[in-house]
């Protein structure tokens, strides 16, 4: 694990401005996280579950079978899927939340998010473009035969500049850009953080009801302390001051 107490495991810190592989977290004891390793090494939020409602329950533990083929994106495009997952999440090993799956989910079923920006496409014809995009962008810019066949370092300068609302060219040139990336990272990220692995990544303890919680005095001062069923994490600082003061 990384030396915390040294400014450079923060990205504006460190020579090249970039955050540390994930790699430099402690690995899991407790529980599955995503590639295993996390900030709460001893935590999984599934040893509650039996103080959750039986609905709970069985909802949250139905995000734990194993998922199905796709049902929306073609054979052709679930490698672009996945490799677009993957990057924007960091999820270069197993085992992996199913987010492609989670998105691949959504949009056959058609539960959007009830409402469409007024220059966008449809979601479902939006993510479609933006793999269409990000091929061709690997194609023209890279030299490579698609997305996905590109190596970590291009994918991630590809997604640097989507993130950025720079690409342009050809199908990106028919969208939003910037709202592009809006679309298509609501989708992967509900996918991500609804599933019981990245909450043991985050040390969320889960559905609070019947439970309810007992800590009422905030997350910090001197009435602050954990939940029964929370774990301290593998390192002191405050994200949220950190954050603040202008560190990240």
């Amino acid at each position: 694990m990384a030396d915390t107490a040294r400014p450079d495991h923060l990205p504006n810190r460190r020579p090249d401005r970039k955050p540390p592989h994930p790699s430099w977290l402690p690995r899991q004891r407790a529980g599955i996280t995503p590639q295993m390793i996390g900030r709460y090494p001893d935590f999984d939020v599934l040893a509650t579950a039996d103080t959750w409602d039986e609905a709970t329950r069985n909802v949250v533990l139905a995000r734990l079978e194993p998922p199905g083929p796709l049902r929306f994106f073609t054979a052709a495009e679930e490698p672009g899927l996945r490799a677009f997952c993957d990057t924007v999440l960091a999820q270069d090993v197993e085992p992996r939340v199913p987010v492609a799956e989670s998105v691949d989910s959504k949009l056959a079923d058609g539960r959007l998010d009830g409402y469409q920006y007024a220059d966008m496409p449809d979601d479902r014809d939006t993510f479609r473009m933006v793999l269409r995009g990000l091929d061709e962008t690997a194609t023209r810019d890279y030299g490579k035969d698609c997305f996905a066949a590109a190596e970590p370092e291009t994918r991630e300068a590809i997604i640097e500049d989507f993130a950025h609302g720079s690409l342009t060219g050809a199908t990106w040139d028919n969208l939003n850009v910037k709202r592009a990336w809006s679309v298509c990272m609501r989708m992967v990220l509900s996918g991500f953080y609804s599933h019981p692995w990245a909450w043991n990544e985050i040390g969320f303890g889960g559905p609070a009801y019947p439970r309810g919680f007992m800590r009422l005095g905030g997350a910090t001062g001197p009435a602050a302390a954990r939940e029964p069923f929370e774990t301290p994490g593998a390192t002191d600082e405050d994200p949220v001051r950190v954050v603040q003061s202008g560190e990240l």
